[in-house]
């Protein structure tokens, strides 16, 4: 069975989210499946939206863009009005737990996780909130390998914050890990 993941991540420009969908369409890469990333934010550098969008699948990619996506993901308020409601019926929205959710929302799964608490709390850095996200998105997945996702961060993190990185991608395993059991 083919298995296609058409993914928005999306939040404000500065949490690395552009970064998390290069990332993890690298780990795709890496497991020899087909990725494309795509980007686009407001005019302000930071504090302005933005969205990242990766689809990867096992199979050619017929569209360069997501159209519809199954997976979405949004870190603040202002993203998740602007990008959440655009997903497929039996598709899986996650947001951070500080954020309201619209109340016509349709999709199959609906998450609402304390991602960027903890980022701040448990690994001590809210900028790692990305790699935390992505560690709960592979593991509800399992669209790349853990080894795969793991080397990617490491190609693209600054050096001297690996330590950090494992951390936050662990931490991200671990909320995935308490929706499943």
């Amino acid at each position: 069975m083919s298995k296609q993941l058409e993914l928005r991540l999306s939040g404000s420009g500065g949490q690395g989210l552009i970064t998390a969908g290069i990332i993890l369409a690298e780990a795709a890469l890496l497991d020899h499946k087909n990725a494309i990333q795509t980007q686009s934010y407001g005019p302000e550098a930071r504090g302005g939206a933005s969205k990242a969008e990766v689809i990867i699948s096992d199979k050619s990619i017929d569209f360069p863009k997501v159209t519809l996506p199954n997976m979405s993901l949004a870190l603040t308020q202002i993203a998740c009005d602007k990008y959440i409601s655009d997903i497929t019926e039996d598709g899986t929205i996650i947001v951070d737990d500080s954020i309201v959710l619209p109340a016509q929302l349709v999709a199959k799964n609906i998450y609402r996780l304390p991602i960027i608490k903890t980022a701040i709390q448990e690994v001590g850095k809210e900028i790692v909130a990305n790699i935390v996200a992505l560690g709960l998105i592979v593991r509800l997945t399992g669209i790349v390998t853990d080894e795969s996702l793991e080397k990617a961060i490491l190609s693209r993190i600054p050096k001297g914050t690996e330590d950090l990185n494992k951390l936050a991608l662990k931490k991200g395993y671990e909320l995935a890990e308490g929706l499943l059991s």
